[in-house]
């Protein structure tokens, strides 16, 4: 099915360790975990953050 390839992933900040961000991703395409430079209201700037499990 179409809806089983994309799924909800939880982005975490790298340094903080708070859940900041809910994005989606297309298993087929990325099996690793996801890292993109999202805007951290705790730190206060742009940092890495990291899919969870």
């Amino acid at each position: 099915m179409a809806s089983d390839r994309r799924v909800h992933v939880t982005l975490e900040c790298s340094q903080c360790k708070r859940r900041n961000y809910i994005s989606e991703k297309n298993r087929q395409n990325n099996r690793e975990r996801i890292e993109l430079k999202k805007y951290c209201r705790w730190c206060r700037g742009h940092t890495a953050h990291r899919e969870t499990r």
